[in-house]
């Protein structure tokens, strides 16, 4: 028994309380001697079984402990947020940069490129505190979803933006970002007219799919005075790097869930083609297999009401007599979709009905629902 061991506790061993009061308990290399056998760390050592009971049970609780720990600050600080992919999103990205490299080439007069960085879900809490400042946050409304979004425009885009449409010296080194002082209001200006141009080309981007105006609402310094959501609130975040001849910088823009949900069902379908999910040579073909199909309908000349014992007196031979005279409208109907009235005649021997009102045109122009 490890109990019958003689000796006294090396000087490096570490004293601990336990159950069964406070003990000296061996360092790790002790207790593999002593497990391992090895006689020269034995001779003097000596170690209780309640020592090395108590040291097995806390070290598994201490294991337990970090674990449930370290798994409580993964699900509490967890960033990375999965939702299911939106392809048409992506091409409406793609379209966005199209059009903003045209459109910003005209607003700079110089030669503009615009890359996509980066796309990913991220909560509205963890992007805020990690946008480097100094920046400049816009803030804008989608009328016709009314939500909110928001851009984000980095130091040096800010002082590329400004050097070229005032006039400054082609420099690469963005300016004066560096120098630490807040932007003036000309500085602002420039930036909210870059934001104008960028939201009018969100807009056409996503016109394709559903058409929504992004206006812009105001211009922030502060972080905290930007808050369009919830700080646990997830939404999509795309930033976008832009080179004016050798001046480069990053403009950002994120899209809470919530603002994009009134869309998803649209944002959900595949991709085919520049016609944003529409293919027009089926169409086309739809259509003429349509015009083809046979269609049966049915000439409703009157309705009369009578007595049950009137009808049931009828015999052959007998006249029924109706209140509608040769003029009377008539009504044609296929199944119970009423498609045009008109009056009942006869040509080359046959019944004919002449046309006098074409309800089915009236009903799809939507001037009112025939029955």
């Amino acid at each position: 028994m490890l109990s019958n061991i003689q000796g006294e506790l090396p000087s490096a061993a570490v004293k601990t309380a336990t159950p069964h009061g406070p003990h000296e308990i061996a360092l790790d290399s002790d207790i593999d001697a002593l497990l391992f056998g090895d006689d020269s760390a034995n001779a003097g050592l000596q170690v209780d079984t309640n020592d090395l009971d108590s040291l097995l049970e806390g070290a598994a609780t201490a294991s337990l402990s970090r674990n449930a720990r370290r798994g409580m600050d993964a699900i509490l600080k967890k960033t990375m947020i999965y939702y299911e992919r939106l392809p048409m999103l992506e091409v409406v990205f793609d379209r966005l940069i199209r059009l903003l490299s045209t459109n910003l080439r005209n607003f700079t007069s110089d030669n503009v490129e615009i890359r996509m960085d980066s796309t990913k879900s991220m909560r509205f809490g963890d992007y805020l505190n990690s946008i480097p400042l100094p920046a400049m946050l816009g803030v804008f409304k989608a009328k016709e979803w009314d939500n909110q979004g928001l851009i984000v425009v980095d130091s040096t885009l800010i002082y590329s933006i400004v050097d070229v449409l005032l006039g400054g010296r082609n420099s690469s080194s963005g300016g004066l970002a560096g120098d630490g002082r807040t932007y003036t209001t000309i500085e602002c200006n420039l930036i909210e007219k870059l934001i104008g141009v960028f939201l009018e080309d969100l807009g056409a981007s996503f016109e394709p799919i559903c058409p929504v105006e992004f206006v812009f609402e105001r211009l922030e310094l502060n972080p905290s005075f930007a808050m369009i959501s919830r700080a646990s609130n997830a939404g999509i975040l795309v930033r976008l790097g832009i080179e004016i001849d050798d001046r480069y910088g990053k403009i950002s823009l994120f899209l809470p869930y919530s603002t994009i949900e009134p869309v998803r069902e649209l944002l959900l379908q595949n991709f085919m083609g520049e016609k944003f999910g529409r293919d027009s040579i089926w169409e086309e073909h739809l259509v003429s297999e349509l015009k083809e199909t046979d269609v049966t309908f049915d000439i409703h000349l009157i309705t009369e009401m009578m007595r049950l014992s009137s009808i049931l007196n009828w015999k052959v031979g007998d006249s029924i007599y109706f209140s509608s005279t040769p003029q009377t409208l008539v009504t044609a109907k296929s199944g119970d979709h009423a498609l045009f009235q008109g009056v009942v005649g006869h040509k080359n021997g046959r019944v004919a009905v002449k046309i006098q009102d074409n309800l089915l045109e009236r009903m799809l122009h939507g001037e009112g629902n025939a029955t």
